[in-house]
């Protein structure tokens, strides 16, 4: 088995519970839920739907650079939101974000998030290394 390695940035929020912000697993890097906490504030951005999903994935990115890996090797996302009306506005900014690369994807709706934002984003990327 191989060992699990912490990753941590000061690009993105630091956790705000006994998490991690991502682990790695071989070649897997496994990537906590991302909300949209100013990383130099720790407090959620203000505006709606788009300016939160902005920035989770702007988190979400310096989390998965500070494993070594791009976007391009995303594989897969989980998205959380608060209201499934919100998908088309965040399904805009997401495809906006991640250009030609479509990683596998889920989205769903919850009950409740961290600090009561409207979206949380996670995934899993595959490293080169």
């Amino acid at each position: 088995m191989s060992s699990l390695t912490p990753v941590a940035t000061t690009s993105a929020p630091g956790a705000i519970g006994p998490y991690s912000q991502a682990i790695k697993a071989g070649n897997l890097v496994f990537a906590s839920g991302c909300i949209p906490l100013d990383p130099s504030t720790m407090q959620v951005v203000s505006g709606g739907i788009e300016e939160q999903t902005t920035q989770s994935l702007k988190n979400l990115k310096a989390v998965v650079e500070a494993s070594g890996c791009s976007l391009s090797q995303v594989a897969k996302t989980t998205v959380f939101l608060k209201d499934m009306n919100d998908f088309a506005s965040m399904n805009k900014i997401y495809g906006e974000f991640f250009g030609d690369h479509k990683p596998a994807r889920s989205a769903v709706e919850v009950a409740r998030l961290p600090k009561d934002v409207l979206v949380e984003i996670e995934c899993i990327a595959v490293s080169s290394a």
